[in-house]
């Protein structure tokens, strides 16, 4: 069988057509990411893989099990991108990956975290024209200080633990609590204690609807006015209109953002010559103490690899007509 993978970044290619070879199946790599426009592609294929940034809303699945599909398999852990709902109206299977290296995202918000505490893509700029001053890079020690961690499964525990490592006071809130995070000395607490009590606040809960805009208005008014704060997880967790407004009242030592809620259409994509037209991003792209990414905390060889792997697998499953952990609508019997 031949498979039709969208959204496929170059880096990922080779992995992809490697991990279905082994498995005697075939893979179409296409650049492009699914959405209404690329759907008629999938005509004839009856597995379709997509990627975090494609739609998959109601004319989308339509249009693919009109042309024959069966089986959706995304390459993330994420899924609010696809109407479930729909999907199992159709009678097409859905899976995802659900864990892969939080490690890759960890290290990657304390990445961001870092680089805006200490001022690092300014300097870099500032060296690389032999401005060798220092004005204006001075940043804090994060020994001691406290750090809001929110969600605590897999990759906020990686998260913590590295936290731990930098001797700062442990804050954490989620639904239900992490053990290895209690040993590690964390204190759970209420959300709003935690937003005005951290000086840095790291995001890492999933987006559901109970989650999204988590950090709104009144959240942003409630940190510290030197607080950093890092979203690795997903855009809808931020209110970034909300967080504009708070910027140009000169507030946050610094904002690290691997996700924007508006990210479809513009992450992954080179929008260099065209400019974009969603003046919210923009707009936070022009202040000195963001720093945009976009969406790359997941994109490291091991991490990858597992989500390969584990798509592969969710392939085979459905082929078997295994019904496996990863499923999220499972196949019509």
């Amino acid at each position: 069988m031949e498979i039709l993978a969208f959204g496929v970044q170059a880096d990922e290619k080779p992995l992809i057509e490697r991990a279905f070879a082994a498995s005697r199946h075939e893979v179409r790599c296409l650049d492009v990411f699914l959405s209404a426009d690329t759907a008629p592609i999938a005509a004839g294929y009856e597995v379709v893989s997509t990627s975090v940034n494609a739609s998959l809303d109601h004319r989308v699945l339509q249009t693919l099990a009109a042309g024959g599909t069966q089986m959706v398999a995304q390459r993330s852990t994420g899924f609010n991108n696809i109407d479930l709902e729909v999907a199992e109206r159709l009678g097409l299977t859905v899976a995802r990956v659900s864990s892969y290296s939080p490690y890759s995202v960890a290290e990657f918000a304390w990445t961001l975290a870092m680089a805006v505490n200490r001022r690092i893509v300014r300097a870099a700029i500032r060296t690389r024209d032999f401005d060798f001053r220092l004005d204006g890079l001075m940043g804090r020690d994060l020994h001691g200080r406290t750090v809001g961690v929110v969600g605590t499964g897999k990759i906020g525990e990686a998260f913590t633990r590295i936290a731990h490592g930098f001797g700062m006071r442990l804050l954490g809130w989620d639904i239900a609590e992490n053990p290895a995070c209690r040993e590690l000395g964390m204190a759970y607490v209420e959300k709003e204690r935690l937003f005005a009590e951290a000086d840095l606040i790291s995001l890492h809960v999933p987006l559901l609807p109970a989650t999204h805009h988590l950090v709104d208005a009144a959240a942003l008014r409630a940190m510290k006015d030197d607080a950093i704060l890092v979203n690795s997880s997903r855009g809808g967790l931020v209110d970034a209109a909300a967080l504009v407004g708070e910027l140009r009242a000169g507030r946050f030592t610094g904002v690290g953002l691997d996700v924007y809620e508006a990210e479809a259409g513009l992450f992954f994509l080179d929008k260099s010559l065209a400019g974009i037209a969603d003046d919210t991003l923009a707009r936070l792209m022009t202040f000195p103490n963001v720093l945009v990414t976009s969406h790359q905390a997941y994109y490291t060889a091991d991490a990858v690899r597992q989500i390969i792997e584990t798509t592969v697998g969710n392939v085979l499953d459905y082929l078997a007509g295994r019904r496996g952990e990863n499923v999220l609508v499972p196949r019509v019997a």
